[in-house]
């Protein structure tokens, strides 16, 4: 037998010849109308083989030795910003107390004059001012209190916050500086009670050891006292009539670097399951009081969170750089269009009266709060274990998409033959019907 006869039987795809083929009018229009049915299912098809999608990965944080940025824009205004105060601490052992690189303390007018911007100060850890017009051997007193290790001028005191230094290393109470001259050089009481009305916004950010810590926002300035962390009240609580509280305005709280409006926009809204509102839940919250000895505190879990664009493949990371080398607000960014390193949290507040008592004005009478504390407003974080994986994907592969393909035209082909031998069928009956 030839070698052409045995495939003849194998052909599933059997011929008829031209002459027993019949062309009909609604025949005609199911295959145009499969033909644009069949054009518009494949650029569906094509458009979500092209689709971005989100594909979360959760894994054990395995880094070690890490930094992590925090940024933040919070109100207070009812508070000055010679009395505010922001210390930052964590549990590995370094304290960075008072004023940190990179933060701005922005002077706003009183409440009932619309609380505008009055100034902006960048604060400096080491601020010399009001030393600048001594003479080369002025050595100040320090009243009894040793002259504190930063000092300008070793054994010597010779600015107000030098001396408000040296009371703080012996946990001496400070007040207005009455008989300091140092202080009254300055005019420290005076920018004291000129500043009484007005708010302070605290803007900028702060690069902390990624361990369990704190930073917190209260009056006066900070010192240790035996192993306990204090503040000097005095000034927050003689404050000649005018009450301070720590009403405030969280604006925008992160940690680590945001994501780019241009990865929203790429992604869509519909496939990043985790947007701004998820990473930063603290935003635009209000906190109200009317008590000064009143403080505020937020317990935050912080999660790590990656973000690693399509075909992405790790060529080095820029945490692997020394972070000294890496200028603030850039911690944790790749190259452009790169992986981002950053974090999301959760959060839960807490609220209390420092005179003690019961919270049934919080509608939870049966809790009695405890007595004691410092005025102002904290935010404990907690690092969590687990790192998140945000990983840019095709919402199906190249196989899928041709597989979408050849179901589309198969089914489509399919459903036109069926409704085209039941068109042609009802016609032929209707036919018979009227010769008869």
């Amino acid at each position: 037998m030839p070698p052409k006869s045995r495939f003849n039987r194998l052909d599933a795809f059997t011929k008829t010849v031209e002459d027993a083929r019949i062309r009909t009018t609604s025949g005609g229009i199911v295959t145009l109308t499969s033909i644009l049915l069949i054009l518009i299912l494949t650029y569906s098809e094509y458009a979500d083989y092209r689709r971005l999608i989100i594909k979360p990965e959760l894994i054990v944080d395995k880094g070690r030795g890490e930094k992590m940025e925090i940024h933040m824009n919070i109100s207070f205004p009812r508070m000055p910003c010679e009395l505010l105060t922001l210390d930052v601490m964590d549990v590995s052992g370094e304290v960075q107390s008072g004023v940190m690189h990179g933060v701005n303390k922005v002077r706003l007018r009183s409440e009932s004059e619309g609380g505008g911007v009055i100034e902006v100060k960048a604060l400096d850890l080491h601020d010399d001012e009001g030393t600048v017009h001594l003479q080369p051997d002025y050595c100040g007193e320090c009243y009894g209190a040793p002259a504190p290790s930063n000092a300008i001028k070793p054994n010597c005191c010779n600015t107000c916050a030098e001396v408000r230094d040296a009371y703080a290393s012996v946990s001496w109470s400070f007040g207005r500086g009455e008989g300091v001259e140092q202080c009254q050089r300055e005019h420290y009481s005076e920018h004291l009670d000129e500043q009484r009305r007005e708010g302070c916004r605290i803007e900028g950010g702060i690069r902390v050891n990624k361990v369990i810590g704190n930073f917190h926002f209260a009056p006066g300035k900070s010192f240790s006292n035996g192993n306990m962390h204090v503040h000097d009240l005095d000034n927050y609580f003689n404050s000649a009539g005018v009450e301070h509280t720590f009403t405030h305005t969280i604006h925008h709280l992160r940690f680590g670097p945001e994501l780019p409006k241009s990865v929203v926009e790429k992604v869509g809204k519909k496939g990043l399951a985790w947007s701004e509102h998820h990473l930063n839940p603290l935003d635009g919250t209000e906190q109200k009081t009317d008590e000064k000895p009143f403080n505020f505190m937020y317990f935050v879990k912080v999660v790590s969170t990656a973000y690693l664009p399509l075909g992405w493949e790790r060529t080095g990371s820029i945490l692997d750089i020394p972070h000294e080398l890496v200028e603030l607000g850039g911690y944790g960014r790749g190259d452009e269009g790169g992986s981002i390193e950053t974090h999301q949290y959760s959060v839960t507040s807490h609220k209390r009266s420092l005179t003690g008592g019961d919270a049934e004005q919080e509608g939870h009478k049966e809790r009695l709060h405890a007595r004691g504390g410092i005025p102002g407003v904290f935010f404990s974080y907690d690092i969590s274990p687990m790192k998140v994986i945000n990983r840019e994907a095709r919402a199906k592969s190249f196989s899928a998409f041709l597989v979408g393909v050849c179901a589309v035209v198969g089914g489509t082909l399919t459903v036109a033959a069926a409704v085209d031998r039941v068109l042609y069928e009802g016609n032929q009956r209707i036919r018979k019907m009227h010769t008869s």
